[in-house]
């Protein structure tokens, strides 16, 4: 059997046994691992950065995980908004989920393009092939994501 390592601030063992520890660890969902499991995917291309500076190297790390954090963040408050609200948006297969991921999430968007018209002295703003399912994870996230997408003009 192998071994797991937990840490908690939690000292009293009667106060949090091992067991519910783990539970609580396990059933949290969003794990600092999975997070930065993308850090490896090809699509990030993180194993083709050259960087020789160990403070550059320093100033990536410390933006990736400002990132990953933010990724975290948004991909949290999606899912409490979704459970709140009794709603649901489709999972790689179609099926409704409550428990989508940022990745997932990304991947709707794809294809949703932004289109700036000069006109008058001003840019007009389009956003194209916007979507209700679309319309209703920005408005999940919030009204300045939600304005991030709307047409000007």
């Amino acid at each position: 059997m192998g071994k797991f390592i937990l840490a908690t601030n939690e000292l009293d063992e009667q106060q949090l046994p091992a067991e519910e520890m783990l539970r609580a660890y396990k059933g949290q969902g969003v794990g600092p691992e999975r997070g930065f499991r993308f850090l490896k995917d090809p699509w990030f291309f993180a194993d083709s950065l050259f960087l020789k500076s160990p403070r550059r190297i320093m100033a990536l790390v410390m933006v990736m995980g400002l990132a990953l954090l933010v990724y975290a963040l948004a991909e949290r408050k999606v899912r409490l908004a979704l459970q709140e609200k009794g709603e649901s948006i489709p999972n790689q297969v179609g099926k409704p989920t409550q428990a989508p991921t940022m990745r997932r999430i990304f991947q709707m968007f794809e294809g949703i393009d932004v289109l700036l018209i000069p006109a008058e002295g001003r840019v007009q703003q389009r956003v194209l092939n916007l979507q209700p399912v679309h319309r209703r994870i920005l408005r999940l996230l919030g009204p300045s994501v939600e304005k991030c997408y709307q047409d000007t003009g």
